[in-house]
């Protein structure tokens, strides 16, 4: 995927989450490659939604997008910080 593709998704993920958390800004969503646990820190202190929670609405967000590339699984672990619930 190229940077203009990846751009795009990023845009149109943002549109999804505007929609479901009205009060979330530009600047809350700021997103740069690795800086995921970043972002959701972000949408977590504007939200009050549990991490977990906020990991699946973006991996929502882009598990329906019929452009992005990669498998289903590779989707969904997108925003995954990779860290263990113990």
């Amino acid at each position: 995927m190229n940077t203009l593709q990846l751009k795009g998704n990023w845009n149109i993920a943002k549109g999804k989450l505007k929609q479901k958390y009205a009060q979330l800004t530009d600047e809350d969503l700021r997103f740069a490659e690795g800086e995921q646990d970043e972002l959701i820190g972000r949408i977590q202190k504007r939200t009050g939604d549990t991490k977990e929670m906020i990991e699946q609405v973006l991996n929502e967000c882009f598990a329906n997008d019929t452009n992005s590339a990669g498998t289903r699984a590779n989707r969904e672990s997108r925003f995954s910080t990779g860290k263990s619930k113990e």
